[in-house]
């Protein structure tokens, strides 16, 4: 099958551009792919298209666009001007690589895109609901309008978890659920994989000489819930890593260091590769994901416990999919540090209970989260929804917008 994705953000630096960069590499072993992105970086086995927006914009910011605008930010004028860009490049795609189905992520603003392009040239689309779209949509009502037809003529819409489907779901009236299937993100567990290859040089670059070590990735946004990891730091038996950059960073390293917290280093946005991250995932004995608002997945969470490293993380969202209490990590209430020192110091102290959990999170990604598995999934969607041996229904005219074909 020849399959589209068509992604809204860069390929790094957030859950759904990994997500996009794993599931079309993963189909490609099989499959004719290609993706459209504001990217000019390859993906392995997929063909590039790169789209240029006039401006950079997300939903809850990005650290490869540190000055980006928000959905919620943009008037009319704005909103058209993106959807401008990403249909006329959708377009140009499909027509030269004429898909059978397209895959869009994120429930709007490309899914608007698909539905135009379903119309003019037949071709099925599928969207992948990753949540972090949706309080664009709860606070920012146009944009339920206009996505209404978009879910209204897509074969599939998949949620990245049961929350996040009941979430849109909500939005949406429950007017889709039989539309809805569930399929989580995924992780390249040969790549992602415990290593004490890469240990000498985050030890050196920290300076940590050999200190028990807790982990936070991520964006720095305010419901990440960084500033409640920041504020168990000081009883933390052990030093505090914060790798990621956000809109919250400039103020949280104030406060560290108007507290005099000294066992905290900031790492910043390390970009694109596995080879940068992994290491960090080994090294550290815990890694901690307190989000205060209701994370869809958390492909993060994921990434570190195939490191076989135990999590400690907030019960929010899609987040229990993959954790579960006293087996592969810990759960902590929201805005609580004191319950995070807890948690952490009792893996920090007790080796064997953290090798048991430490091996526990492996296997539960193992078991549920390979993006084999995921890919599997899709693949069968793909196969009952895409356009068999189907030619391309619209042609451009000289101004090069689409005209039905004679």
């Amino acid at each position: 099958m020849r399959v589209l994705y068509l992604q809204t953000f860069p390929f790094w630096g957030s859950g759904s551009g990994t997500y996009a960069r794993h599931l079309a590499s993963e189909i490609g072993r099989r499959h004719k792919v290609a993706i459209l992105a504001p990217d000019t970086r390859p993906i392995e086995r997929a063909k590039l298209y790169t789209v240029k927006l006039p401006f950079p914009v997300a939903f809850t910011g990005h650290p490869e666009w540190p000055e980006c605008k928000l959905y919620t930010e943009l008037n009319n004028e704005e909103i058209y001007l993106i959807y401008k860009e990403f249909l006329e490049a959708t377009i140009k795609t499909v027509n030269d690589f004429k898909p059978e189905i397209i895959h869009v992520h994120h429930a709007f603003p490309l899914s608007w895109a698909a539905a135009f392009v379903k119309d003019f040239y037949n071709i099925p689309y599928v969207v992948t609901i990753h949540g972090s779209e949706l309080p664009s949509m709860e606070k920012v009502k146009r944009y339920i309008r206009a996505t209404y037809y978009a879910m209204y003529r897509a074969k599939r819409i998949v949620p990245n978890s049961g929350y996040t489907r009941d979430w849109f779901l909500s939005i949406f009236k429950n007017q889709f659920h039989e539309k809805c299937r569930v399929i989580p993100g995924g992780v390249s567990i040969s790549k992602f994989i415990y290593s004490e290859a890469g240990w000498k040089d985050v030890d050196k670059k920290l300076n940590l000489a050999g200190r028990p070590m807790v982990l936070f990735a991520g964006k720095v946004t305010r419901y990440k819930g960084v500033e409640f990891l920041i504020g168990a730091a000081r009883k933390i038996h052990g030093d505090v890593v914060i790798l990621g950059d956000g809109p919250e960073l400039a103020r949280l390293k104030e406060k560290a260091r108007q507290n005099n917290l000294t066992n905290i280093h900031w790492i910043g946005h390390l970009g694109a590769g596995v080879k940068k991250l992994a290491p960090y995932y080994s090294r550290a004995d815990v890694f901690v994901a307190p989000s205060t608002w209701d994370e869809p997945l958390g492909l993060v969470i994921l990434e570190a416990m195939a490191c076989n490293t135990p999590v400690v993380v907030t019960r929010k969202g899609g987040i229990p999919l993959a954790v579960k209490d006293g087996y592969n990590g810990f759960f902590v209430r929201p805005r609580n540090s004191a319950e995070i020192v807890e948690k952490v110091n009792r893996l920090l102290d007790k080796e064997s209970l953290r090798h048991k959990m430490g091996v526990n999170a492996r296997r539960s990604v193992e078991q549920k989260f390979s993006w084999e598995t995921i890919g599997h999934k899709f693949e069968l969607m793909y196969q009952r929804f895409g356009k068999k041996n189907g030619k391309i229904q619209a042609k451009f005219n000289s101004n090069n917008t689409p005209q039905t074909a004679n």
